[in-house]
């Protein structure tokens, strides 16, 4: 027993060692990926109190998607300072919004990163258009106006900077058009929800002019089912190697998360 544990230490301690990672992270066409983030917004957005009588209806878009997994590569725990300043960043919006999410890979997930800024729908008043607290990931999140997003998460290996030196996950998400602007409120009340739509609602949301639920990025399926088979194979390997070296290492890397 004492030689099976000596062996199972020594090569957890080759992996680290090595530099090899555990986390396998998705990428920005991955169908389930895109599902979930456009779900978990959509959710947030038909949901709110007061209701929305002319929020639109999100969906995801492919460009938004990139700039979100490009800055992220940065691994910085700061916003991108060329969403304002850069028009030509995407063809269609300008400026671009974004939240932002940090945090050890232990706790990275989509639903849980962006119910983070969810969350801060507690801090926020609606007829007083006043935070208690830090509140504007969830505007942003909610701003009626905002019909796209597009999100990317990234593994860094050599710690976050402005966060701290240990592996952690960038998470982005970008946005069109962008929240928070101008001190309004993020989105219209008065009368039942999706009442102010020109057309039939969807999930008590407004389908943008032009736009349907299933656009180019969201979700492609048949992009998606290429990616199951790897899926089934490399997970369980993955987590296994996870559960080991998250065992191996917990007293030096205890899971922390932030968010900007």
């Amino acid at each position: 027993m004492t030689s099976t544990v000596g062996l199972v230490s020594l090569w957890v301690w080759i992996l680290l060692d090595s530099g090899a990672s555990a986390v396998s992270l998705p990428e920005t066409t991955d169908g389930r990926f895109i599902d979930d983030c456009v779900r978990e917004h959509n959710s947030a957005r038909s949901s709110v109190s007061p209701p929305a009588n002319d929020m639109l209806y999100m969906t995801w878009d492919k460009d938004l998607a990139i700039i979100a997994k490009t800055w992220a590569g940065h691994c910085k725990f700061e916003h991108n300072p060329q969403l304002k300043d850069v028009p030509s960043l995407h063809p269609n919006f300008s400026p671009i919004g974004e939240n932002i999410w940090t945090g050890s890979p232990s706790l990275f997930d989509v639903t849980l990163a962006i119910k983070k800024w969810v969350d801060e729908k507690e801090h926020y008043n609606y007829q007083e258009n006043k935070c208690s607290k830090v509140c504007g990931h969830y505007t942003q999140v909610v701003w009626g106006s905002t019909y796209k997003v597009g999100c990317a998460a990234h593994l860094c290996p050599g710690g976050v900077a402005g966060f701290n030196s240990m592996e952690g996950v960038v998470f982005v998400c970008n946005y069109g058009e962008a929240g928070n602007m101008n001190s309004a409120q993020p989105y219209t009340s008065g009368g039942a929800a999706c009442s102010g739509c020109a057309g039939s609602c969807v999930d008590r949301l407004c389908p943008f002019p032009g736009d349907s639920r299933s656009p180019d990025g969201q979700p492609d399926l048949a992009a998606a089912d290429s990616h199951y088979g790897h899926i089934l194979i490399a997970r369980p390997v993955g987590l296994l190697l996870t559960f080991i070296t998250a065992f191996a290492v917990r007293s030096l890397y205890p899971d922390i998360f932030c968010y900007e």
